[in-house]
């Protein structure tokens, strides 16, 4: 990749990765990778900086130093593996392989370790018959729960090269008939709103998506059922789960791995209806226009 700084001089970092540290104060961190010190310390020079970003690339096996740090992921029935540890996959429980690719999503990651880990414990006492899976990366949720329940899942993504992968995972594992993927950005698509109401969503992004979605996801959710939210850290928590307590969902469980959170809901089954007051007695009215759940 190649930087143009200024006119008259020109930087060749052989690899940048951008990284960011604090999603709350929007701060992020870039590295620059060169292939020798010298290249790196000019780098510096003409940028000016003073600290550490940037780095020589150290002389390695870079594929097979990527896949020794992606071990088997497991959580519950789950079996998470790359294609080269197909040898170590299980016979029994819910194996499935996800490679790293183009899109964003491993199943390594705390947050998606965390909602397979509810989705284990979901499965222990009933079958969700419709599904969603929102931003759902290499869809790696939405194949487990299909492998799971059988049932038809429905993934959709902002990023249509996610949505690509997620498919194709998807008839890596035998799921294609299955799991049905849309590029949609949130819930602005006609398919999710055909689809509704669903008996499980997964929500795994971040804590600001997460609070725009509460009222439109609480309005897909259907009675009874249970939504997943993840792509949170623990100091967000409160944060979080105040916006979806506020539309009348009931906390059910907190994981908690590392300094990532998943938090999980259930929508209850009877629906309190709104009351309005009449001639100084409280009755039980429908929402009419111009009224919006809080």
């Amino acid at each position: 990749m190649a930087n143009r700084f200024e006119s008259d001089f020109r930087i060749d970092p052989l690899a940048v990765t951008i990284n960011e540290t604090d999603e709350a104060k929007n701060l992020w961190e870039t590295v620059a990778y060169f292939a020798t010190e010298e290249d790196a310390e000019e780098a510096r020079r003409l940028l000016q900086v003073p600290s550490g970003i940037i780095s020589t690339l150290p002389d390695m096996d870079w594929v097979k130093h990527s896949l020794e740090g992606l071990a088997p992921v497991v959580a519950g029935r789950f079996f998470l593996h790359g294609s080269h540890d197909r040898k170590r996959r299980r016979h029994g429980g819910v194996p499935f392989e996800i490679d790293a690719g183009t899109a964003f999503g491993t199943g390594h990651h705390g947050t998606t370790t965390g909602c397979l880990l509810a989705l284990d414990a979901i499965l222990k006492r009933r079958r969700p018959e419709r599904i969603l899976d929102l931003g759902c990366g290499t869809g790696v949720l939405a194949i487990a729960a299909a492998l799971a329940v059988k049932r038809k899942t429905l993934a959709t993504d902002i990023d249509p090269e996610a949505v690509r992968v997620t498919q194709l995972n998807a008839a890596l594992n035998g799921v294609a008939p299955l799991l049905h993927g849309v590029t949609a950005p949130g819930l602005k698509h006609s398919r999710i709103a055909h689809g509704a109401p669903y008996d499980l969503i997964f929500a795994n992004i971040l804590a600001r998506p997460l609070i725009s979605l509460a009222h439109g996801l609480k309005n897909i959710l259907a009675p009874g059922g249970t939504l997943i939210l993840s792509g949170l850290t623990r100091d967000q928590i409160r944060w979080v789960s105040a916006a979806y307590r506020n539309r009348g969902l009931v906390p059910a469980q907190t994981l908690l791995l590392g300094n990532w959170a998943t938090l999980v809901f259930s929508n209850p089954a009877k629906q309190n209806r709104p009351k309005r007051k009449r001639f100084g007695r409280i009755v039980s009215g429908a929402v009419g226009r111009g009224w919006e759940e809080a």
